[in-house]
């Protein structure tokens, strides 16, 4: 993790003090975020009002928003030095898509 070095270890541990706090914060509001949205994919499927055709592409977008919150908060994929992984993370993504893809026309047409 790089940090800023002004030669001052009171100022440096300050600094580090702060950016963990802000961190964690961040850690916490997602958490609570994702505890939401998988609240909010439960009582779709359970609610009697929504259909199968609804209910699925719904929480298919859940999922999909649960990833990513995942990916930048929780894997720290928003902080600077991180774009060696976050290459071979969406380069796998992008294999993946294209295979299902692949296979859904297959099976369809």
């Amino acid at each position: 993790m790089a940090t800023k070095q002004s030669g001052n270890p009171n100022v440096d541990l300050a600094y580090r003090r702060k950016k963990n706090k802000q961190d964690m914060k961040h850690q916490v509001i997602t958490f609570a975020l994702m505890i939401a949205l998988t609240l909010v994919a439960f009582l779709a499927v359970g609610y009697e009002g929504f259909t199968a055709w609804f209910s699925v592409p719904f929480i298919l977008l859940l999922a999909v928003i649960q990833v990513i919150f995942q990916l930048y908060y929780f894997m720290h994929m928003s902080h600077k030095g991180h774009e060696g992984p976050a290459l071979f993370l969406y380069s796998g993504l992008l294999v993946g898509l294209i295979t299902i893809l692949a296979f859904v026309t297959i099976i369809w047409w």
